[in-house]
């Protein structure tokens, strides 16, 4: 019988120094309660409970029963390194103890709640959107580019007629002026779209293009509204129809390389039937 109970007695000292007791009997020095524990770590009560029962191998994975046996100890100031590596003797994995470190969950007291982090994926993906077309609206014309303007072919089957006499060049250099023949809306903008002038100009206003600006360019809707000269001389229309247009460069480098708007196509005459020529028939 002695033996018997001395055998007992050991078995009960073994046990006591299981991980879950180690943890239990922590808590109850401290005077706390399961709740108390959980509320701290944010692990839940019935998976304490499984702890303290030293039943690890009911948890979901062995990098869980390690975190939570972590957090455990830190909440009632025991060595947190000791517990885990007793949590994994109990589960046999020391030989793989490295390895499951790295996946051990975080410190659940630390993990914000799954609401508060869709939360602010969500607010985080509404301000990409509206910066995205905030961007799209400021720096990109709301309107078609025009389609570059061809010149207009002679009729088939007719030679080509003698364009007009060439006007005298414009200046190189100069100031380039823009006048409203007609109420206009205008923007004028450089290279790095910084806007240099916008109004709704009325007929007979003029807007002399800053000399330093640097590639400034013009978005409107009546660009055949807007009489253009450089250095006092005209150049050729911005548009000859209500189109608008964008982008496009309004230097005197660039106003001057233009062509020349092409000479108006004359009407060809209906032919009159000549004298002594039969009616046609009815």
């Amino acid at each position: 019988m002695a033996e018997k109970k001395d055998v007992m007695e050991q078995q009960g000292t073994l046990d006591m120094d299981r991980p879950g007791d180690k943890l239990r009997r922590g808590r109850e020095a401290l005077g706390l309660t399961l709740q108390e524990v959980a509320t701290r770590t944010r692990v839940p009560i019935r998976q304490l409970e499984v702890l303290e029962r030293n039943e690890f191998s009911a948890l979901p994975g062995i990098p869980y029963a390690v975190g939570f046996a972590r957090a455990y100890a830190r909440a009632i100031d025991m060595d947190e390194t000791v517990i885990a590596q007793d949590v994994r003797r109990e589960l046999g994995s020391d030989s793989h103890s490295a390895r499951y470190e790295t996946f051990e969950p975080a410190d659940p007291a630390r993990v914000p709640p799954r609401a508060l982090a869709w939360t602010a994926a969500v607010i985080a993906l509404v301000l990409a959107a509206a910066y995205g077309i905030w961007r799209t609206q400021m720096f990109t014309p709301p309107v078609e580019e025009p389609a570059a303007e061809v010149a207009a072919n002679a009729p088939a089957g007719q030679p080509a007629r003698a364009s007009a006499a060439p006007q005298r060049p414009a200046p190189a250099e100069g100031p380039v002026v823009l006048t409203a023949t007609d109420a206009v809306w205008l923007r004028i903008y450089d290279q790095a779209g910084e806007r240099l002038y916008e109004k709704q100009m009325a007929k007979g206003e003029s807007f002399t293009v800053p000399a330093n600006a640097n590639n400034p360019m013009i978005l409107t809707g009546r660009p055949d509204a807007l009489a253009v000269t450089v250095g006092g001389r005209p150049v050729p229309a911005l548009g000859t129809a209500e189109r608008t247009i964008a982008d496009f460069p309004i230097s005197a480098a660039a106003l001057l390389a233009r062509p020349p708007a092409p000479a108006p196509v004359p009407a060809t005459p209906a032919s009159s039937p000549q004298p002594g020529s039969p009616p046609a028939a009815r």
